[in-house]
């Protein structure tokens, strides 16, 4: 956490400054100027400030009169009032940074140093002479300003601008150098940026081919995270059920309808069905001030959907356009009908930048869940092409569409169930993908004792509602995982698949000998714990073996 500052900008006419603290306002900082406690001094005195040079005047005769104090007690006074202020989508409201533009003279710098219990940083922005008139002129068109820039330039109270230089911090020079630049340097010297050795981002991903029940798991964790991340796109679903009902996350992160309170991000390499995430946003009581979708992810169009119908008789495609959407985001640049978040007028309230949103929960110490789609199986670089899905389904590859580097990453937890399944293959004859060992879901309520017609209730897809085909554990697609995943833990689901007893379990030691046998063999090969196991689909069903959280 960066923790309280104050910073005081300061610069000749039209260098920059307005511009400057506007950029820094973007990262939920207060910003004042010294021209509003003017306006505040004018009016305690009666004195009328309604032109440029009144002001002037008046800002001199207040420097000569208390030394340059008048500025120093209002910037402290409107610390004390930001210090009580939450900041926008920050927990700890004990700090804040308030940014002051417009300083004139260095006393009035000098004695906000000595009288703030905070620390201060003092940026003096310039520009060439011939940028400054330049600029200055620009606006006295724009403004209907009276004054010449010779004129407003000249006035004594400007005399003493060029000192201020020699005693600031950091001197920008925005002639040679962009707003958005220098707010970048602004904002290392006040410590947003946090070091890369900063791990607070744990991963989820599936293990096998989808349906591995990332998503209850996923709602599970949800409460103990600050910001919950989610990338893909509709074409995934992730069920989970309350003890009030159940839901199905398409596009959103699992748990934020019920278990979480935490800020919601879709990432830049997240694809978007507008008219969709506008219901589950709704379903989920989520305002502009918790979600933020990131202004490059890709919207998918009624074209795209329509495009898919062929891969849906052939591969088993869910046919939500995913695929097609992600292709033209490629082949697409340059073209109008390239549509990214940021350009779709449904959206808007909720597009920004999540780039922006990870740095500052780096910064503040908040604990991030990416939570990934689909399963390993499925990736389209590592699974068995052509029955895969658009997108590279790893943790690398839900990290890339996050836009979060893997040295943030703190945990990986690997998400696998106990007999792995696909979607039932298409009645035109095309297949969905290998299962190496083919049974049913009759032989596993045999095996376990769970009722069959319950099974065949509830192992229907969570996107299209189709029937799933189930398989034996496939061990070496397992082992496949553990390479490319890097897995510091394993969740196993479906353990009453196993045997129905483990339904009743509550702790590790109440699980089935063999249930106990089959975990320990999934650690030897993951050389990772199973540190969490789903035993049925119900609220509180989770045993949680971790030794972190």
């Amino acid at each position: 956490m960066y923790g309280s500052k104050i910073v005081l900008i300061s610069g000749p006419i039209s260098s920059g400054k307005s511009s400057l603290a506007s950029e820094l306002a973007e990262h939920n900082f207060t910003v004042a100027k010294t021209s509003d406690f003017l306006k505040e001094e004018a009016e305690s005195r009666d004195v009328d400030v309604s032109n440029r040079v009144a002001k002037q005047n008046l800002a001199l005769s207040l420097d000569r009169e208390t030394g340059g104090a008048w500025v120093a007690r209002r910037v402290l006074n409107r610390f004390s009032e930001a210090v009580r202020q939450p900041m926008l989508g920050t927990a700890d409201r004990s700090y804040a940074v308030l940014v002051v533009e417009g300083f004139r003279i260095p006393e009035q710098v000098r004695l906000v140093r000595q009288m703030a219990s905070t620390p201060v940083l003092h940026v003096h922005v310039v520009a060439d002479s011939e940028v400054l008139k330049q600029r200055y002129e620009s606006r006295r068109l724009r403004q209907d300003i009276n004054l010449t820039y010779e004129e407003a330039a000249g006035h004594p109270n400007e005399q003493k601008i060029d000192d201020l230089r020699n005693e600031a911090d950091l001197v920008l020079d925005t002639g040679r150098t962009s707003i958005e630049d220098c707010k970048i340097r602004v904002l290392s010297r006040l410590g947003v940026y946090a070091s890369p050795d900063i791990r607070c981002v744990d991963v989820i991903v599936g293990g096998q081919y989808g349906s591995e029940g990332k998503g209850h798991v996923a709602a599970y964790l949800s409460k103990e995270y600050d910001i919950l991340v989610r990338v893909g796109g509709p074409n995934a679903g992730h069920k989970v059920k309350t003890a009030e009902h159940l839901y199905t996350y398409h596009q959103l992160p699992s748990g934020c309808r019920d278990h979480s309170t935490a800020r919601v991000l879709i990432g830049p390499g997240a694809i978007v069905n507008p008219t969709n995430i506008l219901k589950e946003i709704s379903d989920c009581n989520l305002g502009p001030d918790r979600l933020v979708i990131d202004r490059n992810a890709m919207i998918i169009s009624q074209d795209d959907i329509a495009s898919e119908v062929k891969l849906v008789a052939s591969i088993s495609s869910t046919g939500q356009g995913v695929g097609a959407a992600t292709a033209r985001k490629i082949l697409g640049r340059g073209e109008e009908t390239t549509m990214l978040a940021e350009a779709c007028p449904d959206l808007k309230p909720f597009v920004g930048d999540t780039q922006v949103e990870l740095e500052q929960a780096y910064a503040s110490g908040k604990k991030v869940l990416l939570e990934g789609t689909q399963g390993t199986g499925l990736s389209i670089h590592h699974g068995s092409y052509p029955h895969v899905t658009s997108r590279d389904t790893t943790v690398a590859g839900c990290l890339s569409e996050a836009g979060i580097s893997p040295a943030r990453v703190r945990r990986i937890l690997l998400v696998v169930r106990t007999y792995p399944i696909r979607v039932a293959n298409p009645s035109t004859g095309g297949t969905s993908g290998q299962l190496k060992r083919e049974i049913s879901f009759s032989d596993i309520a045999k095996r376990s004792g769970l009722d069959p017609k319950v099974l065949l209730e509830t192992e229907k897809t969570s996107t299209t509602k189709r029937d799933r085909r189930v398989g034996e554990f496939e061990w070496d697609l397992f082992r496949l995982s553990c390479a490319l995943n890097a897995p510091t833990d394993v969740v196993l689901t479906f353990a009453d698949y196993l045997d129905a007893k483990n339904a009743l379990a509550y702790r590790y030691e109440q699980l089935t000998v063999e249930t106990q046998a089959f975990i320990e063999e999934l650690e030897r090969v993951a050389h990772a714990p199973v540190s969490l196991i789903n035993t049925k689909f119900e609220y509180r069903s989770v045993i949680d073996r971790r030794n972190w959280h």
